[in-house]
Formats: structure tokens, sequence, C-alpha cells
């Protein structure tokens, strides 16, 4: 079963929204330095879609350890990250995406496919990222409200 979930395709929700919310982020002028991904199909399908359409330039890194991650392991990546990254894209999965949103914001959210929020962070180095609120959510954007 987890085999068959991690090689599940992208409904056609997800693969409508995914270049929709690249557009975005490129009107917004919020094209990452950095984008870190699940390897899970659909977490590939929507990077590609997303990253071909905000006209992202670098290198996708595929993460295992982000499929069906807790907060805790997106933590952990992002503490890795050198001060140079200045604007990273994550692409992963719920539970586990909302949670993060919510405890480094304090704001509850909820996530469909494809949502996209913008966290501003409050620290100087991702080193000192911890499980605290440490960012404001700036914008948040679901699919579905922007047509």
């Amino acid at each position: 079963m987890h085999q068959q979930d991690h090689e599940r395709p992208l409904n056609e929700r997800g693969k409508r929204a995914a270049p929709r919310m690249g557009e975005l982020i490129l009107e917004q002028q919020l094209t990452p330095d950095t984008i870190i991904s699940s390897t899970a199909q659909r977490a590939r399908e929507t990077v590609q879609a997303v990253a071909s359409s905000c006209q992202f330039a670098g290198e996708i890194v595929y993460d295992d350890n982000l499929y069906l991650a807790p907060p805790a392991v997106y933590i952990d990546i992002l503490n890795t990250l050198p001060e140079q990254c200045q604007r990273i894209l994550l692409v992963g999965h719920n539970p586990g995406m909302e949670e993060l949103v919510s405890q480094l914001t304090g704001q509850p959210v909820t996530m469909p496919t494809a949502a996209l929020a913008h966290l501003q962070w409050q620290i100087d180095s991702w080193q000192q990222l911890a499980d605290t609120e440490v960012a404001t959510l700036g914008d948040f954007w679901i699919p579905r409200e922007l047509d």
C-alpha cells in the first residue's frame, strides 16, 4: 500500500493547478533559488510543472525523507541549507505540510492539492530554524480560489 501511494500520479485537479501555481509564483516575483521535493510521483509531477511555469533555472533536489514526513523532518532539511538560499520551495504532503506551516506561523491552515503558503522568516540563518513560531504567513493561495 505504501509503495502504491508513493507511485500514485497527480490527479487531474493537480495537473491543472500546478502550472497555474507556477505562474502565480512568477507573477508574485517569488521564483525560488532552491526547490526541495518529496520523491512521490505526484510531488515530482507537481514540482516539474511549477518549476517550468515559474522559470526556475536551478536543480530540483528530491528527498525521500519528505514522503509523508512530520514537520521535524522538514525543519531538519531546512537546517542544512546554506545562508545564500533565500527563497525555498518545499513540495511535500499532508498532514506534515499543514502542521509545519501552522507550527512555524502559529496560524492553522488547510492546504489542498497545490496550495501555496508564502512564509516570511524571522531568522538570520537556516540553522536557527526550530519547531517554534519563527515565521509569518505572508500570503496563502489555493488554486480553486485563483480563477
